[in-house]
């Protein structure tokens, strides 16, 4: 779900990306876009923000509410004012409007409910083109087969050479044009993958990634809530003071009820801190490299390049993809989360880390089209050590999101395997628990390495590989720890609220006995931030 962040001042922007951190959201910045280069971006929200002064001035929104490609785009404006700037953004045709500043909870609803909205509008614009088309093909029928004038005895003349020369064109198309039109799709396909191919990220990106993730990690929920809740608590104690020390009956109910509360999140703390000094060092990033072949040749999509070397950019900046050249082969850096289960080198991790196409609607498309995806390498890095481990494949799930790699070799030093509760009643609702994992990938690495530390790894490092290689050598991958609590138990997931996001994925979720009882694996959109896990069961078949 992408959402782009369109001309924000400085101090908008830096809200808007704390409320949506940890969301689940792909969330863009820019500005000075015109309508091409925003259709370009395929952002399904779009936020801008405007003075009262430039309300008057609605001349982006209404192109891009006329075009076509664009017009499925919700627009959430930003406004200064009241109740009166409000009303005029919604009448230049933005889809809902919010005041600045704003609470980050409120803007977050906000942008979900964007979400809910727009999803019947795209399923009636999607059953509409189906009918249009199906009309139209059903009007060239019967103009085909009507237009000749033929007896009764040979009406059947016309329609059986009309389908036999159907079918001859057809097999002609398919076998002299199938690998053309592969390829040409394949090529034309540059922009989805490209933006996705960590190997030709601008330094500014990466760096400006990181520092989305910074403000996703001062944006953590449990700090928050502590400080919420002591600050109500003090509040409390403020008024039973005034009130003789005593205060009535619902204050001193309200006081013991917000204690409580931080008592138990103070105990949820201490439980965490045990299960990261005992298991931390076991939970690994995992590295994927991901790259195509062409289906019609077996070649490699390569990115194509000048006579410098330098990858060649359309003329919307995009890298181009090509069969032939001395370019190098497309690549795609993918990161998650695995833990080490059995002595052997085992690590458990998601079917959709193992293998990073499947169930990827990003890279659907380009597959439908002939591209052939398979994982290079797998590498796990284990915090404190300063080099990665090779891995590989060992087996996927046919019943649930979850594998297992082996690493090749010995195990890390002083590793301790993870203990994995796989019993039905190992998760109550309600109960805390304790999620631990890579969210952000390394982008939240150099986040919680420092802006200096960022600038000087990223500034030096020519890939994502060598910044990862690094990262390790400095011993700056560890992973982050979040909790929550089980909202629902269902037969095959578990609902909790601990945030993560996208490289969370394949961590370890922990009860409050300290065993893990799933593997995180989605992020549930339109619920807060609410996540979903596998029950550790469904690894049984691939552990025996």
């Amino acid at each position: 779900m992408r959402i782009l962040l369109l001309n924000l001042s400085p101090p908008a922007a830096q809200s808007a990306n704390a409320a949506l951190a940890g969301q689940g959201f792909e969330v863009l910045e820019e500005r000075s876009l015109d309508v091409e280069q925003i259709e370009f971006l395929h952002a399904e929200v779009l936020v801008t923000e405007a003075s009262p002064a430039d309300l008057s001035c609605c001349g982006l929104i209404v192109q891009l509410k006329a075009r076509e490609a664009t017009k499925a785009i919700r627009i959430l404006m930003l406004v200064q004012g009241g109740a009166l700037e409000r009303a005029r953004a919604l009448d230049l045709g933005a889809d809902d409007v919010i005041s600045a500043p704003f609470d980050a909870a409120e803007f977050a609803a906000r942008i979900r409910a964007e979400f809910r909205d727009r999803e019947p509008a795209e399923a009636l614009r999607a059953k509409l083109k189906e009918a249009e088309q199906s009309k139209h093909l059903a009007e060239m029928a019967v103009e085909t087969l009507s237009g000749g004038v033929v007896t009764r005895k040979r009406a059947w003349v016309l329609p059986a050479i009309l389908a036999l020369c159907v079918l001859t064109v057809a097999a002609t198309f398919i076998t002299s044009f199938s690998y053309q039109k592969t390829r040409k799709d394949t090529l034309q396909l540059k922009s989805e993958v490209a933006r996705l191919s960590s190997g030709v990220i601008q330094q500014s990106d990466l760096l400006r990634r990181a520092e989305q993730a910074r403000l996703a990690l001062n944006a953590a929920p449990n700090a928050a809530a502590r400080a919420s809740l002591q600050a109500q608590s003090d509040e409390l104690k403020k008024k039973m003071a005034a009130s003789g020390g005593t205060g009535d009956a619902d204050l001193r109910r309200q006081l013991a009820e917000t204690q409580d509360r931080l008592n138990r999140i103070e105990s949820d703390g201490k439980i965490a801190e045990t299960i990261v000094k005992t298991y931390g060092s076991s939970v690994c990033l995992l590295h994927v490299v991901v790259e195509f072949l062409d289906r019609g040749t077996g070649k490699p999509l390569l990115i194509a390049v000048d006579q410098l070397g330098k990858p060649l950019l359309d003329d919307k900046g995009m890298v181009q993809l090509d069969l032939e050249g001395n370019g190098p082969h497309l690549q795609l850096d993918v990161f998650g989360t695995g833990f080490l289960v059995r002595k052997d080198g085992r690590l458990l991790t998601n079917h959709h880390v193992a293998e990073p196409w499947w169930g990827n609607d990003e890279l659907k498309t380009l597959i439908e089209n002939g591209a052939k995806p398979y994982a290079l390498s797998y590498m796990a890095y284990f915090p404190g050590k300063a080099q990665g481990f090779s891995a590989r494949l060992d087996r996927i799930s046919t019943q649930a999101d979850v594998a297992t790699l082996r690493l090749d070799g010995t195990m890390p030093p002083q590793a301790t395997l993870l203990d994995l509760d796989e019993r039905n009643d190992a998760s109550v609702a309600g109960e805390s628990v304790v999620l631990i994992g890579y969210p952000t990938g390394i982008e939240g690495i150099l986040a919680r390495a420092g802006p200096e530390a960022a600038q000087q790894i990223a500034g030096s490092s020519s890939n994502v590989p060598q910044i990862v290689s690094r990262l390790a050598q400095q011993k700056l991958i560890r992973p982050t720890t979040t909790q929550g609590h089980i909202g629902d138990v269902l037969k095959d997931k578990i609902v909790y609220d601990a945030a993560t996001t996208s490289g969370g994925s394949g961590g370890p979720l922990f009860n409050h006995k300290g065993k893990v009882i799933g593997v995180n694996f989605a992020i549930l959109n339109g619920f807060g931030g609410s996540n979903l896990a596998v029950p550790v069961r469904y690894a049984n078949e691939l552990l025996r």
